[in-house]
């Protein structure tokens, strides 16, 4: 790897990262198609950072361009999610073994919930080294005492879920440990390219009825554990 992409939706979701890096100095920041992408270094390893913007389409813009200009030849996507998945609960930790979009519908042409038309994959693939890797760290973060690490399927749509029915029919679809709005976007521009990816969510709610309000209150204690696991992968791989 020689320059590392970690792209957020929200300040929130980049700001431990965006701290670290201005601490390092030597940082510049340019703007490019109406995203600011920081460049400089955390340790030893050479960092692209960005804020995206929420949705399918600022992500894959965003890591798009970050690829093409940028030079990030890894991306880890970073940020907060809603809990699908079995046993997971607010604050666990989720690794993408895949991810697709729960909200891709062409069923009336003959396709599958999910599939995208005349594509060879649907279903994007992470990067297994890298999350061997952040297996091995997320014991060492603080934060993440008493917290779950799990690697699963990650499922992406322009949908913030806080309906039990809607949820109930995403896990029919797809079989997903999370959902939120980026992950399969950015997983979508590194399989195009053949840029390995890994997404990583801390759940900030259960994707049903209570979402609305359980997402507001842990926001920003659900980005910092991501963010912090993210320094503790940076400072073992200088």
């Amino acid at each position: 790897m020689k320059r590392l992409g970690i792209i957020g939706a929200m300040e929130c979701e980049v700001k431990l990262i965006l701290d670290a890096l201005s601490q390092g100095g030597n940082v510049s920041h340019t703007d490019a198609g109406g995203t600011v992408y920081h460049e400089g270094k955390i340790g030893g390893v050479e960092i692209v950072l960005a804020k995206s913007g929420v949705g399918k389409v600022n992500a894959a813009l965003c890591a798009q361009r970050m690829i093409l200009q940028f030079g990030a030849d890894f991306i880890i996507n970073s940020g907060i999610a809603g809990a699908v998945g079995a046993g997971l609960g607010i604050f666990d930790v989720v690794l993408s073994s895949d991810a697709l979009y729960h909200d891709m519908d062409a069923v009336a042409f003959g396709y599958k919930p999910t599939e995208i038309p005349q594509m060879e994959c649907s279903d994007f693939p992470a990067d297994k080294d890298m999350i061997e890797k952040i297996e091995r760290v997320f014991p060492l973060v603080p934060q993440s005492a008493g917290h779950k690490l799990a690697v699963g399927r990650i499922a992406s749509g322009d949908q913030f879920v806080a309906e039990k029915n809607r949820k109930e029919q995403i896990k029919k679809d797809c079989a997903p440990l999370c959902v939120e709005m980026e992950g399969a976007a950015v997983a979508h521009a590194c399989f195009i390219n053949k840029v390995p990816f890994v997404i990583m969510r801390t759940l900030s709610d259960m994707a049903d009825d209570t979402a609305e309000s359980t997402y507001s209150f842990n926001e920003d204690i659900a980005a910092n554990l991501s963010g912090a696991i993210l320094l503790a992968l940076l400072k073992q791989m200088q």
